[in-house]
């Protein structure tokens, strides 16, 4: 990212805009806690990227050193008001951020798709890990069902296609697990473990709205959880845990 050329704060847009942050959102996130949890390595904890802090939340209840790295002030006024003095908020972007100390675990939750230069950060987040320490890394994925529906019905050009919405959200990038391995790789990173997280063949607003008429239920979401554990190349998001590559 690069303050220069770029606006985080428009980016960040007005906090609980539906047209980026849906209810389907907090439902993904749960299922990422439940599915991270097992894997958190003890120690001291690196968030890059906290929108208004609902990971940031679940974050400082696993780790009470926990560090938080957001280039938005409006974002980071948000996140720290919801969680006072508990967690140490660094307003930079990734790219101008000096961080003295390294990190066991290091959190990029539905970041890496908003970088101009994405292996490049990688790289320096390599050295922000401790020999030991894993990075988290989440992002929407570009295969799911229904991006590939939106394909066939002429609404975006390809499944990588960045939408002029994402765009001004800051996306600019869009990922599939082949791309996002080939940058993991590119920044000295390896991937340890990796899957996807709810079968979706709806939209977020359609998820939304549908659940809000009972018409799918939380044991329908289960069920697309449970689901997208056979099929991770059809899920909304897609993870990989990571570890320092050899170099």
């Amino acid at each position: 990212m690069n303050a220069v050329t770029r606006d985080f704060e428009r980016e960040a847009g007005e906090f609980g805009d539906r047209r980026y942050n849906y209810g389907f959102d907090a439902i993904v996130r749960r299922y990422m806690m439940q599915t991270f949890q097992p894997l958190l390595p003890a120690g001291r904890a690196l968030e890059l990227g906290c929108y208004v802090g609902e990971s940031t939340e679940w974050l400082a209840g696993c780790y009470p050193d926990l560090t938080v790295i957001e280039a938005a002030p409006s974002l980071v006024d948000a996140a720290q008001a919801r969680m006072g003095d508990r967690v140490r908020f660094l307003c930079a972007t990734f790219e101008a951020a000096v961080l003295e100390e390294t990190f066991d675990a290091i959190f990029l939750i539905n970041t890496l798709e908003h970088l101009d230069d994405p292996a490049a950060v990688l790289a320096k987040i390599r050295n922000w890990l401790t020999s030991t320490g894993r990075l988290f890394v989440l992002v929407p994925n570009a295969q799911a069902p229904s991006r590939q529906i939106a394909v066939k019905m002429g609404l975006i050009p390809h499944n990588t296609a960045v939408t002029a919405a994402e765009r001004a959200n800051g996306h600019r990038n869009t990922f599939a697990f082949d791309t996002l391995e080939r940058v993991v790789r590119d920044g000295g990173l390896r991937a340890v473990q990796r899957g996807g997280l709810i079968f979706k063949a709806l939209a977020n607003y359609q998820f939304d709205a549908a659940l809000a008429a009972g018409i799918i239920t939380e044991d329908y979401m289960e069920g697309c959880y449970q689901l997208g554990m056979q099929y991770p190349d059809l899920c909304a998001s897609i993870y990989m845990v990571c570890e320092r590559g050899p170099g």
